[in-house]
C-alpha cells in the first residue's frame, strides 16, 4: 500500500451515470489487475474504494458510478489533486486462465476487467469478454475491449441491444478454459453455477478502512473468514462460500 498525491487529468461522463478519471502520479504499488485505490475527498471521513480500470508507469485510469455523496463529488472535478492510497487488494492472478479465458462483468464491474484483458493478451491468450447491461443506455467500454482483440458479447436484460438476458445466457455454449468476473454479488452466484470451469470471482463489499485493520468487510470461505479489502476482492471458485 502507498499514499500519494495524483493530479486529474481528465474527468469524463461516459453514460447518464458513469464517469471515468485518468489520473498522473505515482502508481508503483499497484501490481495487479483487479486491484481498487481508495480516495480521500474533502468533507468526507472515510475514503472510496474504486477499481482500477487501467494502469502504467506514472497514471492511472479509474471507472465510477454517481451513487452517492463521494461519487458526486468526483464528478464535478476538472482538475486539482486527489489524496489516494495505492495497491489495495489481491487482484486477479493471470497465471491461471488458460489459453481460452472468458473474463464477465456486470455495469460498474466491468473497469477491473479492461487491464486483465490487456494482460492476458500480451501473454498471447485469447480472451472473450461478457458485458452484462440493464439497458443500451448504460453500455460502456464494448469498443475499448474490441479495439484489445477481444471477442465482446454484451447483454442487456431489456434486450434493447446485443443478447436478451443476462451474463449467463451469452455463456451458453461457450467453450473457455476458466472464469473471471466482477460484477453484483447476485450475478456472480449465477456465474458460480453456470460456469464449468474454475475461476476468480471479484466480490463488492462495503469498506471502512480499506487495508484490513478494521475488518469490517470480513466474509467466511471455506479456510476460514477472510478480508474483502485485504486478501480479496479477489476469490478462487474453490474457495467461496455462499450465505443461503
Amino acid at each position: 500500500m502507498k499514499q500519494s498525491l495524483f493530479q486529474i487529468t481528465e474527468n469524463v461522463k461516459l453514460t447518464e451515470s458513469i464517469y471515468r478519471m485518468r489520473l498522473s502520479g505515482d502508481t508503483s504499488a499497484i501490481t495487479a489487475p483487479g486491484t481498487f485505490v481508495n480516495i480521500k475527498l474533502e468533507g468526507l471521513f472515510l475514503r472510496r474504494p474504486i477499481s482500477v480500470n487501467d494502469y502504467d508507469d506514472n497514471s492511472l485510469t479509474i471507472i465510477y458510478k454517481v451513487v452517492g455523496k463521494g461519487t458526486e463529488q468526483m464528478s464535478k472535478m476538472q482538475s486539482g489533486t486527489l489524496d489516494i492510497l495505492t495497491g489495495l487488494g489481491n487482484g486477479y492472478n493471470t497465471d491461471l486462465s488458460g489459453e481460452n479465458p472468458v473474463l464477465i462483468g456486470g455495469g460498474v464491474g466491468v473497469p477491473p476487467l479492461y487491464n486483465l484483458a490487456k494482460k492476458l493478451i500480451a501473454q498471447g491468450k485469447s480472451v472473450s469478454v461478457i458485458l452484462g447491461f440493464n439497458t443500451k443506455a448504460e453500455i460502456f467500454y464494448e469498443e475499448e475491449f474490441k479495439a484489445l482483440g477481444c471477442n465482446v458479447q454484451v447483454t442487456t436484460v431489456d434486450g434493447s441491444y446485443g443478447i436478451k438476458g443476462f451474463v449467463t445466457n451469452a455463456m451458453e455454449g461457450m467453450n473457455y478454459t476458466y472464469t473471471y468476473c466482477c460484477g453484483p454479488e447476485p450475478m456472480l452466484k449465477a456465474i458460480f453455477k453456470a460456469s464449468n470451469t474454475s475461476g476468480q470471482y471479484s466480490f463488492e463489499e462495503r469498506m471502512g478502512c480499506g487495508f484490513g485493520a478494521c475488518m469490517g468487510c470480513s466474509c467466511k470461505t471455506v479456510t476460514g473468514y477472510k478480508r474483502i479489502c485485504k486478501e480479496g476482492p479477489v476469490l478462487e471458485k474453490e474457495e467461496i462460500l455462499w450465505e443461503i
